[in-house]
């Protein structure tokens, strides 16, 4: 079946194998592992998901509301901040809820504990914990940078954590490896440890990457084994959000092309990065294309490539080729299944992709297409 361009594809096959490493970790290792919306939330995939795992971490109402209608019951939130209107919503779905700091579970702690007292459901409260400790290069997506508005310090809980409290959680992580946590878990216990015997769970948070090729999963599983030896009362969770759908999905697109200006070639296409790939231009990080070479070659053909929106800076580069690019020749950007989909936007009205899922057995489902109808009542 030919589909027309641009379209993102989704490789059930590919999600499969990253479902089975993830639901072998938490087996082996005795941990819960969670995924995190912000991440993937492409929910006609979530049947194939469901069969892995049921439960979801939720920072926003809409997050929690599809994990509801969508995947599972076992919803675990984490705001930056609740107001008087959200945390009665989240107290009504979710299991598990974060507070970001101590004034925000003083405030709102009476509304859970009634809550509690009905005996519907119990919902857990944990806080957020800063432990300081930077093992991110990229300042945007460090939680522990200096200033950070996330989680409280070891020195906010001198007088010790509020009654109630029966759980901390800690995100210092980004696409990172199971030493980078090994770090992080030794300020946390450093600085923190003398709450864990008294507390119910440790969430983790996200950042673990442990579908990627060269991740020690074994390092992991021994790392998260010998933190449970020491404290065996404690459930420890993890929300990795990446590694679900880590190189599970393309962008595919056409060059439709190409102009050169003081001696750079652009090739421009029928997608956009500020649009359907806006990590690239935010991280920012350069995406594998399968036809280009590994390493730019000025010998060889080599352009920017460029997007279709009207954003002077919707371009990355540079990409070299075997061979001169030509309007209609297809461009395939590898990866584009994780912290895609869920940040595209609509900026200059530009057509959304498709969205296609292939099946293992080779059958292609159109999961989504967008109209002029989507642009409008966006704004309805």
């Amino acid at each position: 079946m030919e589909i027309k361009t641009p379209y993102y594809i989704v490789y059930e096959d590919k999600l499969r194998k990253n479902l089975s490493l993830i639901k072998s970790v938490e087996e082996r290792a005795d941990v819960k592992i969670i995924m995190a919306f912000k991440a993937n939330a492409l929910w006609k995939t979530f049947g194939i998901i469901s069969e892995y795992c049921k439960s979801s971490t939720a920072s926003s109402l809409n997050e929690m509301y599809l994990s509801l209608e969508e995947l599972g019951n076992d919803v675990h939130a984490y705001c930056p901040v609740y107001t008087d209107e959200t945390i009665r919503c989240f107290i009504e779905g979710c299991t598990h809820i974060t507070f970001n700091s101590i004034a925000q579970f003083l405030r709102f702690k009476p509304l859970v504990d009634a809550y509690n007292k009905d005996g519907k459901k119990t919902v857990s409260c944990g806080i957020r914990i800063n432990p300081e400790c930077s093992v991110i290069e990229t300042d945007i997506y460090n939680p522990c940078m200096p200033g950070s508005r996330f989680g409280v310090t070891e020195g906010e809980l001198e007088a010790g954590l509020p009654e109630g409290v029966e759980g901390l959680h800690f995100h210092a992580l980004c696409e990172s490896d199971s030493h980078d946590l090994e770090k992080v878990l030794s300020a946390v216990e450093k600085k923190f440890g003398r709450f864990l015997p008294q507390l119910k769970w440790l969430n983790m948070g996200g950042g673990h990457l442990m579908t990627r090729k060269d991740y020690d999963v074994e390092h992991l599983i021994e790392l998260l084994k010998r933190f449970n030896a020491k404290y065996p009362d404690l459930t420890i969770i993890l929300e990795p959000g990446s590694a679900f759908t880590w190189q599970t999905g393309n962008l595919v697109t056409t060059v439709l092309d190409i102009v050169e200006h003081n001696g750079i070639k652009t090739a421009i296409i029928d997608a956009s990065f500020a649009c359907h790939m806006p990590d690239c231009l935010e991280m920012p990080y350069k995406p594998k294309i399968t036809s280009a070479l590994q390493d730019v070659d000025l010998s060889k053909p080599t352009y920017r490539i460029g997007g279709n929106s009207c954003l002077s800076g919707d371009f990355i580069g540079n990409w070299s080729f075997d061979k001169e690019l030509k309007p209609g020749d297809i461009l395939v950007f590898e990866d584009m299944n994780h912290y895609t989909t869920v940040k595209t936007n609509m900026f200059n009205g530009i057509q959304h992709p498709s969205i296609w899922l292939q099946h293992s057995t080779g059958e292609l489902e159109k999961l989504r297409e967008y109209t002029y109808s989507d642009y409008k009542t966006r704004m309805d």
